[in-house]
């Protein structure tokens, strides 16, 4: 009867150690992780600096700019949790020798947009959005919307460098502004670590019930 049991009980306790430590490595992954959204967002909080070169800089480097809006101005379709649909403006700021984008914020859908022009300062952060897949529409030109923010293809279309800050403050009365955060990095860890946890008590409690079934069929 013993022998009959070796296999299982070998199987069980390779299966059960295999996955526990599947859910060890992602409980260290979300340390980790942890770790990094921190030092993610003490970089976005920090002191902003001068706008670095076309190209330059870290994604989340926060930056003092100044300029002049010139009222040239994209609107990008988004929605918020509960408080609905509506538009970033990604607008234009020329600082006097260069000409980039800058993320004002949102705005409801069906508000009217504020004159978006004038002598501006305000601390913002770098970013390189990847928004755009082979499923994103392409831009209305016609009615002046996009559906992602596509840095290359909106630096083109306003005239301007591929540099995009997005404001940390609002800048327009009426357009409130969404700084960056961390909260769209995935940050999935614990949930897989549960995961292979949860498998392998399933695991042990098939083992059991197959050792228990031989038992009972030897006696």
């Amino acid at each position: 009867m013993l022998r009959r049991l070796i296999f299982p009980v070998l199987l069980g306790l390779a299966g059960c150690a295999i996955l526990i430590s599947l859910g060890t490595w992602q409980v260290q992954r979300q340390i980790w992780k942890n770790g990094v959204l921190a030092g993610i967002e003490a970089g976005i909080a920090a002191d902003p600096v001068a706008l670095p070169p076309e190209g330059q800089g870290e994604v989340y480097l926060p930056v003092a700019v100044s300029g002049r809006l010139t009222g040239e101005y994209l609107r990008v379709l988004v929605s918020r949790k509960q408080i609905g649909p509506g538009h970033r403006i990604i607008a234009v700021l020329d600082t006097g020798e260069r000409r980039v984008l800058a993320d004002l914020g949102f705005i409801r859908d069906g508000a009217a947009l504020p004159e978006i022009a004038g002598d501006h300062s305000f601390a913002a952060n770098l970013h390189r959005p990847q928004e755009v897949d082979a499923y994103t529409p392409a831009p209305d030109s016609a009615a002046n919307l996009w559906f992602a923010r596509d840095v290359e293809a909106m630096a083109q279309a306003l005239n301007t460098e591929a540099t995009f800050v997005v404001a940390r403050e609002t800048v327009v009365p009426g357009i409130e502004a969404m700084p960056l955060d961390t909260s769209g990095i995935p940050n999935d860890h614990l949930q897989y670590a549960i995961t292979w946890f949860l498998l392998a008590t399933v695991w042990a409690g098939m083992t059991g019930l197959l050792i228990w079934r031989i038992s009972q069929r030897r006696s």
